[in-house]
């Protein structure tokens, strides 16, 4: 018979505050670090909660769901109003080694180690789901104001507008940089060559890896053309700033020959 447990994860907020989490649900966690926290629960049922605001599921339906998130409310940093989701299944067939499917993934026996792997890069795809869509809508801005440029041959934007411009970007990056470790995972790998593979094999199935460093290569023409505006904005103030001192010399001038002609 083949056995068949469905897996959800959400991003639910900017950030999670794991140790209000930990103290509220006051159950020992089977991982605790800064970054994440598992937990096992009665009638296979498992939790699984991010820093940068994902959380996982296994066992629950989308009322017991719909209950799970809102019971961690005033642990979600920055609550999103409309929950990123993806759901994966994992069937258990003793006949079968790994075997990935579109949205599901055949093992030969799963057991806690599977679902927490599992869990662990179906939360990493939500996450870069997340992130994919933040860096295509700065990339939008920035292709707005190159536009600008091609049309008007100047840059209608400001100094502060492009600062803060400027500091949601690289938030952005700083985000990415301190919560997506695809090239690590839990521990519990280095001693398990099975769960190393299936672990390697999510992350492909996924395109994790893919995904990343399309994220990346986002940031990075975000990154240069937000270079290229900070120098036309430059040049701009340079030359007012000139034409400030030639006003102001040419007052210097009138005055002196009035004064003399007086």
């Amino acid at each position: 018979m083949t056995q068949a447990i469905k897996l959800s994860a959400f991003l639910v907020a900017n950030q999670l505050d794991l140790k209000g989490i930990k103290a509220f649900l006051a159950i020992k966690p089977l991982a605790d670090n800064s970054s994440e926290l598992f937990y096992e629960l009665p009638d296979g049922k498992y939790q699984y909660y991010f820093n940068f605001g994902v959380m996982a599921l296994c066992g629950y339906n989308d009322e017991e769901i719909k209950q799970v998130i809102e019971n961690i409310y005033a642990f979600q940093i920055d609550p999103s109003k409309n929950w990123l989701r993806d759901d994966h299944d994992i069937l258990a067939d003793t006949d079968s080694d790994i075997v990935f499917g579109f949205d599901e993934l055949t093992v030969a026996n799963i057991d806690t180690k599977v679902i927490r792997i599992t869990l662990f890069n179906l939360a990493q795809s939500v996450a870069l789901d997340h992130y994919h869509h933040t860096t295509e809508a700065l990339l939008t801005e920035v292709k707005g104001f190159t536009d600008q440029l091609e049309l008007n041959g100047k840059l209608l934007l400001n100094r502060k507008s492009m600062l803060r411009f400027l500091g949601r970007a690289l938030n952005t990056h700083i985000d990415i940089a301190e919560n997506i470790y695809i090239f690590d995972g839990p521990d519990l790998l280095w001693y398990d060559d099975y769960l190393d593979k299936l672990h390697q094999g999510l992350m492909k199935h996924f395109d994790l890896r893919v995904r990343f460093n399309e994220v990346e290569y986002t940031l990075k023409i975000i990154s240069e053309s937000l270079t290229a505006f900070r120098e036309i904005l430059q040049h701009r103030e340079s030359s007012i700033l000139e034409y400030i001192i030639i006003v102001l010399i040419l007052v210097e001038v009138v005055d002196l020959v009035v004064t003399k002609l007086l």
